[in-house]
């Protein structure tokens, strides 16, 4: 029972959801993307619950601290129990702004181009008016 309660980082970090997968965590770590203590961390580096982790993702960046050992993937609702979120609350901020002024370039939804029966009510009403001037 001792080696299950080993836990390399870059599995820890893809259980809790920090990463999509496992392959994306170990590069983060392999890229200096994860530190502890200030230090870059090795992918088979043993995670222990109380260490605290500073984590770059593509979307942000996380303080996270280790409350514990999650070996699966599980739902998101069951990993934020394995972790606590120490993120600035600067950060924080910076992610909403961000996110308020970034357009992703997908439509709301029921806007955008008009159905085919919007189109012809659009052109029976512009006919309509074109008519009624002559």
């Amino acid at each position: 029972m001792a080696e299950k309660e080993k836990l390399r980082i870059d599995k820890y970090l893809w259980s809790i959801r920090l990463f999509k997968t496992r392959t994306l965590a170990t590069e983060a770590c392999d890229g200096g993307k994860v530190k502890w203590n200030e230090n870059n961390v090795k992918p088979s580096k043993s995670v222990n619950i109380g260490e605290i982790y500073e984590v770059k993702t593509a979307a942000r960046r996380w303080t996270v601290k280790v409350t514990g050992l999650l070996h699966n993937r599980v739902a998101h609702t069951e990993a934020i129990k394995f972790y606590e979120d120490l993120t600035p609350p600067e950060e924080l901020e910076r992610l909403q702004f961000q996110a308020a002024s970034f357009h992703t370039g997908k439509r709301l939804s029921k806007q955008g181009r008009p159905t085919k029966k919007q189109r012809r009510d659009i052109e029976g009403f512009m006919d309509d008016d074109g008519a009624e001037e002559e």
